[in-house]
């Protein structure tokens, strides 16, 4: 029985034994082989693979090798996945039939104008908005199976500043989902909330209750409380809305630091003149995606006037008999809410 026994363990770990294998000797192979070579074998090696498993499997073997190779490679994950994503507000459609690829380490910009559906987008990905149809996906898994991997900061506008609550303990709020059901903050996570508020300038604001604070300063504490989580994509509604000049160019200058440092950035944007300062990707949106990708691709004269000055499809859906009908109406201007 022993020996059928150990026999039976041996035959079971031989898949683990062969993937750590590989594994070395891909990582043996990168420092001597091209990149494209090593990714090249990595992908034959492991085709009946996850994507995923895969994607990250590439990443880590280089960056524990050639981390100075790390910005140059391609994340076949998309950050975020939309599929034919209609939302509705009663019988008027909001969204519809949206289809939009985020690629995994952009900072990616939804520009449209009011009403046009850019924080209806943020809100179904996360879950916040029922859905007519579609699907979405967050680093290649629905959303309810990913929802730690995205930190969100909604409109300034949506939240009650007359909660009573402190700087330190707000930020604070930003760790739970990391502690579990039965955990409470304790010093690691004071100490990684300070942080945090010191990385915005706001630690000597630590005690303050946030309806004492400016608007600048109440959007770096929400920032900082969403920096805190340290999560793979982040979600900003407006975060540019009611600060002032130094508190953007901070927020700026932060979120392409977490770029850089591996994070996806999604950020609702209303200043057509920062695009291509602030943004590497651009969505056009107006109840549907009329063009996205590279600001220097996608952000020209003629997709913006399409955009803004265009005829907008307005639908009227009727549940009930499964019927549309549609019409054309002129787009609001650019400012405004989405």
């Amino acid at each position: 029985m022993a020996i059928g026994g150990d026999g039976a363990s041996s035959r079971s770990s031989a898949p683990a034994e062969k993937k750590r294998y590989a594994f070395k000797q891909a990582c043996s192979e990168t420092k001597r082989a091209p990149l494209v070579t090593v990714i090249a074998r990595l992908r034959d090696t492991h085709s009946k693979a996850p994507e995923l498993w895969r994607a990250q499997l590439h990443f880590q073997t280089v960056k524990l090798t050639k981390p100075e190779l790390v910005k140059s490679i391609h994340v076949t994950v998309p950050a975020i996945e939309v599929r034919q994503l209609t939302v509705t507000y009663g019988s008027a459609p909001v969204l519809w039939d949206v289809d939009l690829t985020i690629p995994q380490q952009v900072v990616m910009g939804l520009v449209g104008p009011n009403g046009a559906g850019k924080s209806t987008l943020l809100k179904s990905i996360l879950d916040l908005t029922p859905k007519l149809s579609g699907t979405i996906n967050v680093l290649g898994k629905p959303f309810a199976a990913n929802r730690k991997q995205v930190a969100y900061v909604p409109q300034r506008s949506s939240i009650d500043w007359d909660f009573p609550t402190t700087v330190i303990d707000l930020v604070v709020m930003g760790t739970y989902g990391r502690l579990g059901w039965f955990r409470r903050p304790g010093k690691q996570e004071r100490a990684d909330s300070m942080a945090a508020l010191d990385r915005l300038g706001m630690a000597e604001y630590a005690d303050r209750q946030i309806n004492e604070l400016s608007g600048g300063q109440q959007q770096r504490t929400f920032l900082a409380r969403a920096f805190v989580q340290n999560a793979p994509i982040y979600f900003l509604d407006e975060p540019f809305t009611g600060v002032d000049v130094p508190t953007e160019k901070l927020i700026v200058k932060l979120l392409h630091e977490l770029r850089d440092n591996g994070k996806t950035i999604v950020v609702v944007q209303h200043d057509l003149k920062t695009v291509a300062e602030y943004l590497d990707q651009v969505s056009l949106i107006n109840q549907t995606i009329v063009a996205s990708g590279k600001v220097q691709d996608v952000f020209s004269d003629a997709l913006i006037e399409e955009t803004y000055s265009g005829r907008s499809r307005t639908c009227t859906f009727d549940p009930s008999r499964n019927v549309e009908a549609t019409a054309d109406q002129p787009t609001d201007n650019p400012k405004g809410n989405a």
